[in-house]
């Protein structure tokens, strides 16, 4: 079975790389400073963002490979487990890494809002890819970081960190964005994957033997992490994903309610729906008016 390491101090971080702790809370590291390793594997306890500046091994996120080159960031929230393996290759790493203790945020309004930047649960060959002046800007923001880490404590120190903090993941938000527009082909070719899943997802059995589609059960499909395919289709079509969901639903639901022979109950079972007030209930939201209503108005 494999052994995984738990970290869930930046003491600990810092003590599996043999360096100094300034703040008990947070730490920025640079890789250089880090021995050599083959392999291993952490559950993380801790905030941290990675910033590679060259491949160094196959990384695992979870079960799963996470895909990062030249100029990446890699970000892992607690709770998640994270490792690397360089195939019994020696490895020296190179690039920076922020690291923090949930404890720094908490209380602040970076606390309230962190689960908003949605790239902390990314997955799956979703890794920030970045230009060299977005590197250079994520540099800085580690280096204002490192600064205030690197002064005597006073009244001004927890909230200048925590606003650096806060600045680099706006940063990120934005580069993300850039990130979606770059690869906007390979975005609409997902979208088509989307559409044609969802059809084949109607027009087969599956609503009967899995129930409504989910969003968690369509991401996976595409081989996405849920987080990055809503985002992905928040930018591309302007609307959620459980919104475009439901909108090809509901487009099945008119077609079928036009069958005359087929009750509203009925009609519901086959979308998946246990129970018909369920159905009722979305059909109204969505169209203003109940199923029985459209099939008369009609």
């Amino acid at each position: 079975m494999e052994q995984v390491e738990r970290i869930d101090t930046v003491k600990q971080y810092n003590e599996t790389l043999g360096i100094d702790t300034l703040h008990p809370l947070i730490s920025v590291v640079d890789f250089a400073e880090m021995p050599t390793y083959q392999y291993f594997r952490r559950y993380m306890g801790i905030y941290a963002i990675f910033l590679k500046y060259i491949k160094c091994g196959d990384m695992k996120y979870g079960c799963q490979s996470y895909d990062y080159e030249d100029g990446t960031l890699v970000f892992i929230a607690p709770g998640q487990i994270y490792g690397i393996d360089s195939k019994g290759k020696v490895i020296k790493p190179a690039g920076k890494a922020l690291v923090f203790h949930p404890d720094l945020i908490a209380g602040t309004d970076l606390g309230r809002k962190i689960k908003e930047y949605s790239f902390f649960s990314y997955e799956v060959n979703e890794a920030l890819h970045l230009s060299k002046r977005e590197r250079a800007i994520v540099n800085d923001c580690f280096g204002k970081i490192a600064y205030e880490i690197d002064q005597n404590l006073d009244k001004h120190s927890k909230t200048l960190i925590v606003s650096n903090i806060e600045l680099f993941l706006n940063y990120c938000m934005r580069f993300y964005d850039r990130q979606f527009i770059t690869r906007s082909l390979a975005n609409k070719d997902i979208l088509v994957r989307f559409e044609n899943l969802l059809n084949d997802y109607f027009q087969s059995d599956k609503c009967q033997t899995l129930g409504l589609p989910t969003v968690t059960w369509c991401a996976e499909q595409l081989c996405l992490s849920p987080n990055y395919f809503g985002d992905l289709i928040k930018k591309e079509t302007g609307n959620t994903a459980l919104d475009y969901i439901q909108s090809k639903l509901i487009d099945e639901a008119k077609r079928r309610v036009f069958e005359p022979n087929k009750s509203i109950n009925e009609i519901a079972n086959e979308l998946g729906f246990k129970y018909q007030q369920h159905f009722t209930r979305l059909f109204k939201q969505k169209m203003g008016m109940t199923p029985n209503e459209y099939r008369t108005l009609n």
